[in-house]
């Protein structure tokens, strides 16, 4: 079973994280189920940023990003090449090791 290795996060998992992931799930849905309370404004629907994460490691082993994904990215804070929606990263056999940067932008907050 695959794992997801969560990087401390300073308000959402302060000292990291090492989860059992199934594959199939998005990191988001990962997250959310072992109480990692990742924003996901949008309800997980690709039409915002605040689940962006960046993959430190495993990015490869992911499905490749479809337009919109990579066009919601280019609003998020923190971009990275290395950057993804969790909500639209969907886990397969491999560790991936993620980073929920410090901020985000909530358009519907704002």
């Amino acid at each position: 079973m695959p794992k997801l290795i969560v990087l401390p996060h300073q308000e959402l998992c302060p000292d990291g994280d090492v989860i059992e992931a199934k594959i199939g799930d998005s990191i988001c849905d990962t997250l959310l189920k072992n109480h990692i309370d990742i924003e996901h404004a949008c309800d997980k629907v690709c039409a915002c940023t605040t689940c962006h994460v960046i993959v430190r490691e495993g990015f490869d082993t992911l499905p490749p990003s479809d337009d919109l994904e990579d066009d919601m990215l280019d609003k998020a804070w923190g971009l990275s090449p290395k950057s993804r929606l969790s909500c639209q990263s969907i886990i397969q056999n491999d560790d991936i090791t993620i980073e929920i940067p410090k901020y985000t932008i909530n358009l519907a907050k704002e």
